[in-house]
């Protein structure tokens, strides 16, 4: 019997939660719901889960706290947030946190699938692209699949949009890697706030790296990026 996907879902507003998870379920996943940050993080400490949907506006706990919580247990867990502003500072803020995706509501259920599934068929092992999986980067040994970035002295734990854009890197190194193709590519939309996250990732990557002198990457003015290696 193939397992269900297991999906935590935190969202305060009651007819919300609910109808989202009545969906969820319907279309397949094990979704369990939680009305406040607080009750969400103990849920989350006592099961295992393969993705987070966070509302941002909760009580007793916000979804940004809740999520750098997550993430001090789970460095790679997919997270999705959910927000009643399109404001790009918030959604800034979520991608700093290591958010793999954002929607704003009002949205349609359709469109919520299609991101979570978007996002699993790139962090569920069952699913992901066969293919090259590890790379060395100077003295560093990125492994796609595990997420890691290795030297002699430590292995640094990726997030899943670190890792997605490394390896994008690392396929078209010495190359230039298209702003456009990259962003379609991991966030699906090449609109501005995806581009600006795009950026935060970039600069996240450059600091992993910056001991290496043998490995940079660089902005290409109006085309993307290059890993210089």
């Amino acid at each position: 019997m193939e397992q269900k996907v297991k999906l935590l879902l935190a969202e305060d507003d009651e007819n919300l939660g609910l109808l989202l998870r009545e969906y969820l379920v319907a279309k397949g996943y094990d979704a369990m719901l939680y009305p406040d940050g607080e009750a969400a993080f103990r849920g989350f400490s006592k099961e295992h889960f393969d993705i987070c949907i966070l509302d941002i506006m909760m009580p007793k706990k916000d979804g940004f706290t809740l999520a750098r919580e997550i993430r001090m247990v789970s460095a790679d867990i997919p997270i999705i947030f959910l927000t009643a502003k399109n404001l790009k500072d918030d959604v800034i803020e979520g991608f700093k946190l290591g958010a793999d995706d954002y929607i704003t509501k009002p949205f349609s259920m359709e469109e919520l699938i299609f991101r979570i599934e978007a996002i699993l068929r790139r962090t569920v092992p069952e699913i992901q692209n066969t293919g090259q999986q590890i790379y060395q980067l100077g003295r560093y040994t990125f492994n796609a699949r595990k997420q890691t970035l290795a030297n002699e002295e430590e292995v640094v734990k990726l997030t899943t949009k670190e890792a997605e854009l490394l390896k994008l890197l690392c396929q078209n190194a010495n190359k230039v890697l298209e702003r456009n193709f990259a962003l379609k590519s991991i966030w699906i939309d090449d609109n501005y706030f995806n581009a600006r996250s795009m950026d935060v990732y970039i600069t996240k990557l450059r600091k992993h790296l910056k001991d290496e002198p043998s490995v940079e990457i660089i902005n290409v003015h109006g085309k993307g990026y290059k890993l210089i290696m």
